[in-house]
């Protein structure tokens, strides 16, 4: 019997990505269970399904085994990333910085605030934010909060 020589696509992190994602809206689960789930936080857990992050083995075959998902997907979670997402860069470093934060956990922090809050945007009119200095033996931290109006979708 001849084989055949078509070879089955290989997964992509934008496949693995939307089958959480399809996973997750069957199942009704939140990202802070799924992330209870493999011990890590919600923010880290939605950024590296969405593929800006690359799982720790372990993490990624729990998550495969919590979402049912094929075998070969933790291969992918597994993977480094690209981190690509449209964009004009700011030249200064601090500035760049905190818009790499934003490219980055940007669809993280919409997903999380519209999980928690519905359908909305958090205010940047409404807004404060603070900045303070935690020391750290590794090296000093900025700790960074911000607080904003939660302004919900009016439907029709």
């Amino acid at each position: 019997m001849k084989q055949s020589s078509f070879v089955e696509p290989m997964m992509d992190k934008d496949d693995v990505a939307a089958m959480v994602l399809s996973a997750k809206r069957q199942s009704g689960i939140t990202w802070e269970e799924i992330a209870d789930k493999i011990g890590m936080s919600p923010v880290w857990t939605h950024s590296a399904c969405m593929g800006m992050n690359a799982m720790p083995r372990d993490k990624a075959d729990a998550l495969v085994s919590v979402m049912g998902l094929p075998q070969e997907a933790a291969f992918v979670l597994a993977e480094s990333p690209t981190k690509v997402w449209e964009q004009a860069v700011p030249t200064d470093p601090c500035i760049y910085r905190f818009y790499e934060i934003v490219g980055v956990y940007g669809p993280t922090l919409k997903a999380l605030i519209q999980e928690e809050f519905g359908d909305g945007i958090m205010s940047a009119i409404d807004f404060d934010m603070s900045i303070k200095r935690i020391e750290n033996p590794k090296g000093d931290r900025v700790e960074v909060t911000m607080t904003g109006k939660f302004l919900g979708y009016n439907s029709w």
